[in-house]
Parts: structure tokens; sequence; C-alpha cells
């Protein structure tokens, strides 16, 4: 995934006019369903991190749920770069 610096920027700039932090931020991602794209977006949350994870109907994707305690707006954005690392991934 190409990752959009301006959808970003905005992202940023409504999460720190609309947020208080810290706070528990979900994050809603898909992927295809293989071990590699579920371990690598696994490494980019903590252990403490809420995972949740559901297959499509036809097996070939993951509908991963992740809710963490971020400190910051900028924290966020850093997890959807880490994110966009893996090829084909959708973030909701």
């Amino acid at each position: 995934m190409a990752i959009n610096e301006d959808f970003l920027s905005r992202l940023e700039e409504m999460l720190n006019r609309e947020a208080q932090w810290p706070k528990v931020y979900m994050f809603k991602f898909i992927v295809l369903n293989n071990n590699r794209d579920y371990a690598i977006l696994q490494e980019i949350f903590s252990e403490g991190a809420e995972l949740k994870v559901r297959n499509s109907t036809g097996d070939k994707y993951l509908s991963v749920t992740a809710r963490e305690m971020m400190i910051s707006a900028a924290e966020v954005l850093v997890k959807y770069r880490k994110a966009a690392a893996i090829e084909g991934i959708v973030d909701l």
C-alpha cells in the first residue's frame, strides 16, 4: 500500500484536535490470509495490544482489529507507516 502522506497529515490533525492522549486506539486492516503477512502485522503491535482476527468468507483474507494504548497521534501514524510495508494491505 502506498502511504498517502496528505491523508496521514489530515488524520494527525484530526486526532490531535478530537482525542485526549493517551488513549486506546483501534486499528483495522485487511491482509491476505498467509502466515507471513499476519506475522508482520503482529510485530507492529506490542504484546499488550488486543488483536482480533476474522477470516473472510472464502478464507482468502484476514480482517485484523487491533486495540492498543497510544501515547499520541504521532504514534498512531508510525503504526500506519509500518503496516504500509505489507504488500496489498488495506487499512480501514
